[in-house]
């Protein structure tokens, strides 16, 4: 089990680096609020409570997409969680950003600008690399330690994720710890009874290498979204194709063919695929099929219910249930039955419980469904399939150094 220094074994009155992830929706030009400014908020109120003076570092985006944008609005929307003022500057390392940490008092927090707008912190390289960047040569002589908070970015090697661990004492905050915890059960912990995966979504990249890595923990998957249709098709159903106006399907289907082939012959027994799919009729209302001699003319939006009502039950009987990706296309409330279905069911089974994977995590919020009724709504994407599937985080490794 992995080992880290936490904000617990922090002195009190230090000057704080403190990486978060608030990385957030963005509609119009506007950044919209999500669970990631509540979950971080935690550290910084724990952090503002011993009394340091905290400077945090995030991204939002990437280069040349419409959601890379400026972190003002992120500042508004954490000070609203913490019920103080974050104070923030439009810069990341240089004179501006520097004075602002210069007059940064114990007790205060500081939000500094979108750090993938700093040179050297893209593209990913070894942390020995990341630490020689102009970031973190200039911003880690200004600060006594380093708190690593950004679990979802845990699997980049970005300058502001293993940089700074290289140069600084580093610690883990609650978010990095909870997240980790959380989402390494299915390789840390022994269940005694029937644990299933639901594995959903629109990449079958990231749920196929899920199948291959836990089955011996893992004892049947649920599948449904485009990954679902991709093990259709291979079972030989005239579906998981595009369709006008799609480009999900044929190019994974290109690249995946084999593996797809390979994971339904060596685990078939162990798969549960949609009997049924939902899709917009005439009317624009939901409709549903049957798999059984369908052929494909439109696109499938939803598992249907029938498949819903089979996964529910499958899930009322495990002991460990773990969530990736979508079963439908969640956003659209007439698309979201087999997604809520499920999700409900495992609210109200008394097992343990991880729903992650990206966007998932947003039908929690969108849909109002209650987290405490899970064991984990996990913030993070990437990390958590990674964790999953037992892969090492840099992210993590790094706070592991001993010197």
């Amino acid at each position: 089990m992995t080992t880290f220094r936490t904000i617990d074994d922090i002195d009190a009155t230090q000057q704080l680096l403190v990486r978060i992830d608030v990385n957030a929706p963005v509609e119009n030009g506007v950044v919209q609020d999500s669970r990631r400014f509540d979950r971080h908020a935690e550290t910084i109120s724990e952090l503002l409570a011993d009394d340091h003076a905290v400077a945090l570092l995030a991204h939002q985006g990437r280069p040349g997409r419409e959601t890379f944008v400026s972190l003002e609005d992120h500042a508004e929307i954490l000070a609203e969680y913490l019920g103080d003022e974050v104070e923030f500057v439009a810069d990341t390392c240089g004179e501006d950003a520097l004075a602002a940490i210069d007059d940064l008092e114990s007790g205060s927090v500081l939000l500094l600008e979108n750090v993938r707008m700093c040179e050297g912190e893209l593209p990913e390289a070894p942390p020995a690399v990341k630490a020689e960047t102009d970031l973190v040569r200039t911003l880690a002589p200004e600060f006594d330690a380093y708190v690593g908070d950004a679990y979802s970015t845990a699997h980049r090697s970005h300058a502001s994720i293993v940089g700074f661990p290289y140069v600084m004492d580093a610690y883990a905050g609650r978010v990095m710890v909870e997240e980790y915890t959380a989402n390494s059960a299915v390789q840390e912990r022994t269940f005694d009874g029937t644990v299933t995966m639901v594995l959903g979504g629109t990449k079958a990249e990231d749920s196929i290498p899920v199948i291959e890595r836990v089955d011996d923990t893992v004892d049947q998957f649920c599948l449904g979204g485009v990954v679902g249709e991709l093990f259709l098709r291979a079972d030989g159903h005239d579906v998981g194709y595009d369709v006008e106006g799609t480009s999900l399907f044929d190019h994974q289907w290109d690249d995946h063919r084999e593996t797809l082939d390979r994971v339904l012959e060596t685990y078939g027994d162990q798969l549960h695929l949609p009997t049924d799919l939902a899709y917009e009729d005439g009317d624009g209302e939901r409709a549903e099929t049957a798999v059984e001699d369908v052929t494909k003319e439109t696109s499938f939006l939803d598992v249907g219910s029938e498949t819903a009502t089979r996964y529910a039950d499958l899930v009322s009987e495990s002991e460990a249930v773990f969530v990736k990706g979508a079963l439908g296309v969640f956003e659209d409330d007439r698309f979201a039955d087999g997604t809520l279905e499920v999700l409900s069911t495992i609210a109200d089974t008394d097992c343990f419980s991880v729903v992650g994977g990206g966007d998932t995590a947003r039908v929690v919020e969108l849909y109002d469904v209650d987290e405490d009724d899970f064991s984990r709504v996990s913030i993070a994407g990437g990390a958590y399939v990674r964790a999953l599937t037992g892969r090492p985080l840099v992210g993590i490794d790094v706070l592991e150094r001993d010197e």
